[in-house]
């Protein structure tokens, strides 16, 4: 009679085992995941898959930045006013330094060249929220930019530093580039899956709105993942790190057109009250002052490339095509390498 009521008992008990078994093994998972990662971001126009590398138009941006989650909600005041995905999403925050650099092609002219890219630079600190929401498979991202253009943003002398250090042709013309100007800029974005096919394809659409004084405008993009990978609204930790509950190799192509619509950028135009380099020269003796083309308002780019994330550690390389930044300029091809180290 005792070993039926044992019996009992434990068949009683078993649905309650089971789940607490399920919440300790989440509880665990959710404990092994890395709370921080850092990434290391750098476009460069000499990263061409092509191998025909260039030095001129958009010709690097850096990144530095720390992600990392938390327990409790944040107390910051800006991080409580960025807007989150529900009351049950993942919140990524992150800090950062980014420096960008615009140049023309013949770099180691000193002269004003009006009819080609400007010489251009900002440096700025830049603080994020990404927010997903796992269940209705959406997201939203904001980024606040402060900092400054111009020479202040020591484009220039990173340059110079840079080709002095690898022995490359010297960067003579910096003196051309706009006075210095402030950046405060907010830009927030949205995403959404349209569809996808066993952790294999992924759809997401998207939008980005930017306003403040470094850019002004809006773009509307496509996102598709194709490989052995995380599901996308999942949280960027695990786009870019796998815990060892789960594949600790993930693999997958990246693809992503989109289409800028652009009011204003302090990198083509100069910054608010920046002063702006300019040539009067003679032409049949009428004297004519030569400027910077303006910029294009309508911009189109296609990225694409590998990530391939093994544990803590993760490597991409993104091949960027763009149409002219500027009226009458040329198109420009970019690459991008980012390493990432999550703990």
């Amino acid at each position: 009679m005792k070993k039926v009521l044992r019996f009992l008992l434990l068949w009683t008990l078993l649905p309650f085992l089971e789940v607490n078994n399920t919440y300790a093994q989440r509880t665990e998972d959710a404990l092994n995941e890395p709370a921080r990662l850092f990434r290391v971001y750098w476009d460069d126009d000499y990263f061409n898959y092509t191998g025909k590398g260039t030095d001129q138009a958009y010709t690097d941006g850096t990144r530095f930045e720390l992600f990392y989650t938390k327990r409790r909600p944040s107390r910051f005041f800006v991080d409580r006013a960025m807007p989150k995905a529900g009351d049950s999403s993942v919140n990524i925050y992150g800090w950062g330094l980014v420096q960008l650099m615009l140049t023309p092609n013949h770099i180691a002219r000193p002269d004003f060249q009006p009819n080609d890219y400007p010489w251009s630079g900002a440096l700025f600190a830049t603080h994020t929220l990404f927010s997903y929401n796992q269940r209705k498979k959406y997201d939203v991202q904001t980024e606040i930019d402060l900092g400054v253009t111009g020479p202040a943003s020591l484009a220039g002398q990173t340059q110079d530093f840079v080709h002095q250090l690898i022995h490359y042709q010297r960067p003579k013309g910096w003196n051309n580039q706009f006075g210095n100007g402030f950046v405060l800029n907010i830009n927030f974005a949205a995403e959404k899956q349209f569809m996808s096919y066993h952790q294999f394809i992924e759809v997401i659409g998207g939008a980005q709105v930017f306003a403040g004084t470094a850019m002004n405008g809006m773009n509307a993009f496509s996102l598709v993942r194709i490989g052995k990978m995380e599901p996308y609204f999942n949280g960027f930790m695990k786009q870019y790190s796998s815990s060892a509950h789960r594949n600790k190799v993930q693999f997958y192509f990246v693809f992503k057109p989109q289409v800028n619509w652009m009011l204003s950028s302090a990198l083509v135009q100069g910054g608010i009250n920046s002063s702006t380099p300019e040539e009067i020269i003679n032409k049949n003796g009428v004297a004519v002052t030569e400027r910077y083309h303006p910029m294009s308002h309508i911009i189109y780019t296609f990225a694409f490339g590998p990530v391939l994330v093994m544990g803590h550690f993760t490597i991409s390389s993104l091949q960027t095509s763009s149409s002219a930044w500027m009226k009458g300029l040329y198109d420009q091809t970019f690459g991008n390498v980012s390493l990432y180290y999550s703990w």
